[in-house]
């Protein structure tokens, strides 16, 4: 496939012909939903194997996710859609569009926790027990979901010259008519000319903030399985979660060219979101341990 390729020049990695999708009968189904519903069946079968673990019934987690899927979903769609109204609002039929991407997990976070609210009450089961057993699988989920925007071409950062470098064809963005979204960002001041067979094609160089992302939750993943069995209050590793989920979103969300602004501030809503979930969360924590400290030295 022309301009398909996707290179990491300071590592010396080239990726030919990375296809948006594969098609069947003339209908192309996106690796961007593909990727987004096995993270979602890989987050439910870590989540049930802890549950086992911890000698709790898997199924409930099933039972909520059936509840929570489309919520999230759709809460994700509707958070990204309000903060890019400025475009949406002229283009109302893409807004149910959801194969070309445009999904914000904040949106879907907030979605999901709103439900787990709902079940957790009607079947009388502790909603912060719950949200520690659910942390682990989101994050595969997120860690798996990031990687959709590497086949899209989407969530990526401004121009850099570091290490994991990131170079994708401008051609791919006119061959799918979202030469838009890069003309406004100063990425096209910054193009490389390569030669690749006799001919020359103009890349622009960007941050992989997707890929930093999920390295990052990778990292977060690791940790709270390891500190779960030793939190020292029931909902500790949700808390965790949004502290250091939201620190490594709040600096990723600086680099990247597609933010999500309130109207015409310049100010991104992610950040906002981030740096109050963090600041709370992170209070909490301390709070908490402060109490048990107290009770102890009792």
């Amino acid at each position: 496939m022309e301009y398909s390729d996707i290179r990491f020049p300071n590592l010396h990695i080239t990726i030919p012909s990375v296809g948006t999708g594969i098609t069947i009968r003339g209908f192309e189904i996106r690796f961007y939903g593909m990727i987004i519903a096995a993270g979602l069946i890989m987050g439910l079968l870590l989540v049930q194997y802890l549950a086992k673990k911890d000698k709790k019934d898997p199924e409930v987690y099933l039972d909520y996710l059936l509840w929570a899927m489309i919520p999230a979903i759709l809460g994700a769609r509707a958070y990204y859609v309000i903060f890019s109204w400025s475009y949406y609002k002229n283009h109302l039929n893409e807004i149910l569009n959801l194969r070309l991407g445009g999904l914000a997990i904040l949106g879907g976070v907030i979605a999901a926790v709103i439900v787990l609210v709902i079940f957790s009450k009607k079947r009388k089961l502790s909603f912060f027990d719950m949200t520690d057993m659910l942390v682990p699988g989101l994050l595969v989920g997120q860690i798996m979901g990031r990687w959709g925007n590497f086949f899209n071409r989407e969530a990526f950062g401004g121009y850099t010259d570091s290490l994991f470098a990131m170079q994708i064809p401008v051609g791919f963005f006119e061959k799918m008519n979202r030469l838009g979204e890069i003309e406004n960002t100063g990425l096209l001041e910054y193009t490389k000319e390569i030669v690749i067979n006799g001919a020359n094609t103009a890349y622009i160089q960007v941050h992989p903030t997707f890929l930093y992302e999920s390295l990052w939750n990778i990292a977060v993943l690791i940790f709270i399985l390891y500190y779960r069995k030793r939190k020292c209050f029931t909902g500790e590793c949700f808390a965790i979660y949004l502290v250091c989920y939201g620190v490594g979103r709040f600096f990723i969300e600086s680099l990247r060219v597609d933010q999500l602004q309130i109207a015409n501030t310049g100010i991104a809503i992610t950040q906002v979101v981030c740096a109050i979930m963090a600041v709370v969360s992170f209070v909490i924590i301390i709070y908490q341990h402060k109490t048990k400290n107290r009770q102890e030295s009792i």
